[in-house]
C-alpha cells in the first residue's frame, strides 16, 4: 500500500462499515467514512475506541438526497477504493414499507453506480451483498448459485448485484460483489441476535426465540470480515463475487444457548419461543473456497471467542448501552 492511497467507505456507521474503517486505519490508510445518520456512540466505533496510523474524515450524506454533494467530495479527494456497506439491511421490516428498501438498495445505489463507473481513477468498487439474494439453500452453494429471492429486502439486494454485473459486461467498471455469513462481535447494533441475547441475560429480559430458534447460520467475526473485504478490495478480481464465511453452522437456538452458559445463565429462564418471521430463510451455508484460494484468507476468531470479546464488550459500555434503542428503529 502507498500512504496516499485514499479509501472511501460508504455507510461507515454500520457495524461491518465501522470495522472495516477501524482495519483500514490500522493498516494506514487514509479514509473517508459517509453514512446517512450522524455518527453514532462511540461504543458502537471501533476506530474510535484506540489511535490508529491512518487518518479518518466523516460526511454525513445520504445515497437516497445527496448523490451529488458526495461525487463532489469523490472527484475532489480521487480514492483509490469505494467499499459500499449501505443498505436498508433489515429483512422482516421490508414487508412493511418495500419501496423505501427499492428506493435505497435499487434506485439510489444503481444512482450510484452510474456515477462511479466514469471516475477513471477509482482502482476497485466493493459491492457488499448478502446471502439472502440465494433464498434457502440446501447444502453449500458457491458464488455460481441461481439467486432466488424470497423478501422484499432480498430482491432489491439481487436486483442491484444483477444491475452491476451489466456495468461490468458493458463499461468494464471495476467492481466486485462480497456475500458474507452473519457477523457478530464487539460494536455491534442491539437488535441483533448475539449482543440482544447478550444483554437480555444481562438486564434480565426474556428473548423471543422466533420460531423456536430452528433456524441455520453460519456467524464470523468482524475482524475477520475487515481482513476479507481488504483483500478483496486490493486483490478481488473484477466482476468476480467472493463469499465470506465459516465452515461452521449453528442453530439459533443453540447460538443462544451457548451464550447463556458462557454467561452461567439458564437457557430455560432466559428464552420465550415466538412466532417466526415471514418469509425466513431456513439456512445459509456458503463456500467461502474461492477467497481462501485466491487472496489466502483464513478465518482465525472462533465464534466462542468472539461471543466472550462480545460480552465483554457489553460490560465495559452497559450503563452507555442501557440508555440506547434495544430494538431495531427504522430510518425513513
Amino acid at each position: 500500500m502507498q500512504q496516499s492511497e485514499t479509501c472511501l467507505v460508504v455507510g461507515s456507521n454500520s457495524f461491518s462499515g465501522a470495522s472495516f474503517v477501524d482495519h483500514l486505519l490500522e493498516q494506514g490508510y487514509s479514509v473517508i467514512g459517509c453514512s446517512r445518520s450522524p455518527q453514532p456512540h462511540p461504543a458502537f466505533l471501533p476506530y474510535a475506541w484506540a489511535p490508529r496510523r491512518g487518518t479518518f474524515r466523516f460526511i454525513r450524506c445520504d445515497l437516497n438526497r445527496d448523490i451529488d454533494a458526495l461525487m463532489e467530495v469523490i472527484h475532489q479527494e480521487r480514492p483509490a477504493f469505494v467499499v459500499n456497506f449501505a443498505a436498508q439491511s433489515m429483512v422482516a421490516e421490508s414487508w412493511q414499507d418495500p419501496e423505501r428498501w427499492f428506493m435505497t438498495n435499487v434506485v439510489a445505489t444503481v444512482r450510484l453506480h452510474e456515477r462511479l463507473r466514469r471516475c477513471d481513477f477509482l482502482r476497485k468498487y466493493v459491492h457488499v451483498s448478502t446471502p439472502e439474494v440465494y433464498g434457502s439453500t440446501s447444502g453449500t452453494v458457491d458464488e455460481t448459485a441461481a439467486l432466488n429471492p424470497s423478501t422484499p429486502y432480498a430482491v432489491s439486494r439481487a436486483a442491484a448485484d444483477m444491475s452491476l454485473r451489466t456495468f461490468f459486461a458493458a463499461y468494464a467498471f471495476p467492481a466486485v460483489i462480497t456475500r458474507s455469513a452473519n457477523v457478530f462481535g464487539p460494536g455491534q447494533r442491539l437488535y441483533r441476535i448475539v449482543p440482544q441475547s447478550i444483554l437480555s441475560v444481562a438486564l434480565g429480559r426474556r428473548l423471543p426465540l422466533h420460531g423456536g430458534g430452528l433456524s441455520e447460520r453460519s456467524f464470523i467475526h468482524v475482524r475477520d470480515l475487515a481482513d476479507a473485504t481488504a483483500r478483496i478490495m486490493r486483490g478481488g478480481v473484477p466482476g468476480e463475487v467472493y463469499h465470506i464465511a465459516t465452515s461452521r453452522v449453528i442453530s439459533i437456538r443453540d447460538l443462544v444457548g451457548t451464550i447463556c452458559a458462557r454467561m452461567g445463565a439458564r437457557f430455560e429462564d432466559c428464552v420465550e419461543v415466538a412466532d417466526e418471521r415471514q418469509g425466513k430463510d431456513a439456512a445459509y451455508r456458503l463456500d467461502s473456497g474461492k477467497l481462501r484460494a485466491q487472496l489466502g484468507w483464513e478465518d482465525r476468531i472462533s465464534l466462542e471467542q468472539g461471543i466472550d470479546e462480545t460480552i465483554a464488550w457489553v460490560g465495559h459500555w452497559l450503563d452507555d448501552l442501557k440508555q440506547q434503542p434495544l430494538d431495531y428503529v427504522h430510518k425513513p
